[in-house]
């Protein structure tokens, strides 16, 4: 049986990665996440939803009109937007109905700067289910993520493999598909 888990300060937490698995040379659209070691430079959350003395200062506050590029024709490719100024790029919206977005975190992977094709808004989130994929980030359920944002520090590194074999330190979130 597979079983997908992460590790981070000491602690096994249940996690959900893309419906594509853990992979190399990830491409926009294929559901994957990529593996491979990243920052996580920053923080957001819904103000209306988690009060701000709950995430760490600097953390960013989303607007209803926040929304992230994933269009692979556009300049803004892989960046934060204002759907104001999205000059008809596709998007994804940031401010959401559901919870997934109340708090993530960017995964440094094809950021700051893109290389349209490469993939897109990849993110901690929480998660819709237990182990339901998601889209190519990484998700956990809501109390775990905010347990791991109150911890990150600029140093702290998320390390996706593939394989079985994980080397973790505490300044990292380390995750594998394991049998």
């Amino acid at each position: 049986m597979t079983r997908w888990y992460a590790r981070f300060r000491g602690r096994r937490l249940a996690c959900s990665v893309g419906r594509g698995g853990i992979r190399r040379g990830k491409r926009e659209g294929d559901g994957a996440t990529p593996e491979g070691v990243y920052g996580l430079p920053l923080v957001f959350f819904r103000q209306d939803r988690i009060p701000a003395r709950q995430v760490p200062r600097g953390s960013v506050p989303v607007k209803r009109s926040h929304i992230w590029c994933d269009d692979q024709g556009c300049a803004e490719y892989n960046q934060l937007m204002d759907r104001k100024s999205s000059r008809g790029c596709r998007h994804e919206r940031l401010s959401r109905a559901d919870r997934l977005y109340d708090l993530f975190v960017l995964v440094s992977y094809n950021w700051p700067e893109a290389v349209p094709g490469r993939g897109s808004a990849i993110f901690l989130h929480a998660w819709k289910s237990p182990r339901h994929p998601t889209a190519g980030c990484v998700a956990f359920r809501p109390a775990d993520l905010l347990w791991i944002v109150r911890r990150l520090t600029p140093r702290t590194k998320l390390s996706a493999s593939s394989g079985s074999k994980q080397s973790a330190h505490d300044s990292e979130i380390a995750g594998s598909r394991r049998d």
